[in-house]
């Protein structure tokens, strides 16, 4: 795979680097989960590939092992906040001084500098400083939180791993390592560039859900159908437009121009009528194998047996049964080739990955009776 052979040390957390953490791991980097001890289940749900070391962070001899695993590896994946590293003299230019050649990746909401770097936050507060949040929501609405999508994942946790790749590839110019500032919310604004670099052309000088692409246009927008169901419009252009017209058996001379703003709440009027008379199946036969930018909202019970993702393989399911998404993008030499067994359990692979980076059985044993690790599912082995 594309990342085979690159070693990565996280340091557990929860969503963004665990998420960043698996793109690594699906993608062919060893990564190796660096849990507390005394926690018997950990929260990642995003542990696909990783294997788990369990270390007493509260000792010197932990902080110690753990700096030796550190200076050994290529990447450090670490999501506290700032000076937090620093405290345990883990920070990235101690451990740079060690191995020039690592990749120190910090990921956190703020960044490493400004004045809320120490400060706690989550997805909704991120995305609300990038900017983001005061544009999404219905018009006369508050401004809605679309899940903890944009900054936890798309601008943590994926951001991230670019950053990690994009410092691998120049690593193997130069031969040293750098450190990562990943902000949650320079990543959701950075994902938002469109929405900033497209304002001078006009498509957001309207309020917060009354432009094209915000739920304003009721060709861009989800309709309810005659069973509960929904699909999704978006039929922006002129030709895809007509599509829709023809598929709602609807006579554009009898309707309001597409592009009539003042119109527009009473073609989502009309549009709602239509929707509602047909079930989302009907509407899906109708519209399949047209340009008319419709198609069903899907569950994630219904993804999967969608003919389309179905002939794609576009969702897998892991030995419990458990489906989720196939990694993207697909490449087509080495793709990704996701590990299919039970995520990790804390501490599962502690004595494996520290008999891989040198230690011996008698020094582990020694590690183990002083408690400044935890094996789980392995004692037998030693």
């Amino acid at each position: 795979m594309a990342l085979a052979g690159v070693r990565v040390i996280e340091l557990a957390g929860l969503a963004p680097a665990p998420f960043c953490g698996m793109i690594l791991a699906d993608f062919g980097a060893k990564v190796i989960r660096v849990d507390r001890t005394k926690v018997p289940t950990s929260l990642d749900t995003q542990a696909r590939g990783k294997r788990s070391v369990a270390i007493n962070l509260k000792t010197a001899e932990g902080i110690a092992l753990l700096r030796k695993l550190c200076i050994k590896s290529d990447v450090v994946l670490e999501p506290y906040r700032k000076g937090v590293m620093e405290k345990l003299d883990l920070g990235p230019h101690e451990l740079l001084k060690e191995n020039p050649r690592l990749i120190y990746a910090r990921l956190t909401g703020y960044g490493q500098s400004g004045s809320y770097a120490t400060v706690a936050g989550h997805d909704i507060n991120y995305t609300a400083m990038s900017g983001l949040l005061s544009r999404l929501g219905r018009s006369g609405e508050k401004p809605y939180a679309p899940l903890n999508l944009l900054a936890d994942f798309g601008g943590g946790g994926l951001t991230c791993a670019l950053g990690i790749v994009l410092a691998l590839l120049e690593r193997t110019k130069s031969g040293k390592g750098q450190i990562i500032d990943a902000s949650m919310v320079e990543g959701a604004a950075y994902m938002g560039s469109f929405l900033w670099k497209s304002r001078s052309i006009g498509l957001w000088n309207r309020s917060r859900g009354e432009n094209m692409l915000d739920s304003g246009a009721p060709f861009y927008d989800t309709y309810q159908t005659s069973d509960g169901q929904f699909m999704a419009v978006g039929a922006i252009e002129p030709q895809f437009y007509k599509q829709l017209l023809k598929g709602l058996e609807l006579d554009a001379g009898e309707l309001p121009s597409q592009m009539s703003f003042d119109d527009w709440p009473e073609l989502r009027r009309i549009f709602t009528e239509r929707f509602a008379s047909k079930s989302q199946t009907e509407w899906s036969e109708i519209f399949d194998g047209t340009d008319a930018c419709v198609t069903p909202v899907l569950s994630f019970d219904q993804v999967s047996s969608h003919p389309h993702n179905r002939e794609r393989g576009s969702f897998m399911k892991d030995s419990s049964g458990e489906e989720s998404p196939r990694p993207a993008p697909v490449l087509s030499r080495t793709p990704a080739e996701p590990c299919l067994t039970s995520d990790p359990v804390t501490g599962e692979h502690t004595a494996e990955v520290l008999q891989e980076y040198g230690f011996t059985s008698p020094q582990i044993n020694q590690m183990l009776s002083a408690g400044v690790i935890e094996c789980n599912a392995v004692k037998a082995k030693l």
